[in-house]
């Protein structure tokens, strides 16, 4: 038997195909709305990749031209934060306790510390000997970081953290300490 021409072959070729898909066709009627959708999703993944590169080459191109900040305006670290400051203190008189003492270091009701060191303070209970260089309630105080200070703040009341405040303005005075010390001091107070 003498091949068909090739013409002949493929057409019988195509009519087999036409009749596998027409059997096929109610299965691929079920999966055409998940095929349509993938696509979709598909094509547009693409179009936000090619969209991004171009956002990427367009930020090269023109950071060439301007130099760029250090530091991105959006990036904050919990060692840059630094709780609100109070305003300076002014000289206001402080009301006197039930028992007629003032605490040297607490805040008045205003939440702006005041000044009372002309006074005697009244003395604290004897709580032990310190540890070398921290106050009693954080013996560790003189290496904490700001963080790790304001991890251990909570569990403190407002005694503690007048001795912290004591403490830190008497040795090394650091801003933010002082600052973060004083807010939690007129927080505290506040809540009573």
């Amino acid at each position: 038997m003498s091949p068909l021409p090739f013409p002949v072959r493929i057409a019988a070729g195509l009519v087999v195909t036409a009749v596998e898909q027409a059997r096929e066709l109610p299965r691929h009627a079920v999966e055409l709305p998940v095929t349509a959708v993938s696509q979709a999703l598909q094509v547009s993944m693409r179009l936000q990749q090619t969209v991004t590169e171009l956002a990427i080459k367009g930020d090269r191109a023109l950071g060439a031209l301007r130099p760029g900040d250090d530091v991105p305006s959006w990036a904050t670290f919990d060692d840059d934060l630094t709780e609100p400051a109070l305003p300076d203190p002014e000289p206001v008189a402080a009301p006197a306790s039930r028992n007629g003492a003032v605490s040297p270091l607490r805040p008045a009701r205003s939440g702006i510390p005041i000044d009372r060191s002309a006074r005697p303070a009244p003395a604290a209970p004897d709580r032990g000997p310190a540890a070398p260089g921290g106050p009693h309630a954080v013996p560790e105080y003189p290496g904490l970081s700001i963080p790790q200070l304001r991890g251990k703040l909570r569990t403190l009341g407002i005694d503690d953290l007048s001795d912290l405040l004591a403490w830190e303005t008497s040795h090394e005075n650091r801003p933010p300490y002082v600052t973060m010390l004083t807010n939690r001091i007129a927080t505290l107070s506040r809540e009573k």
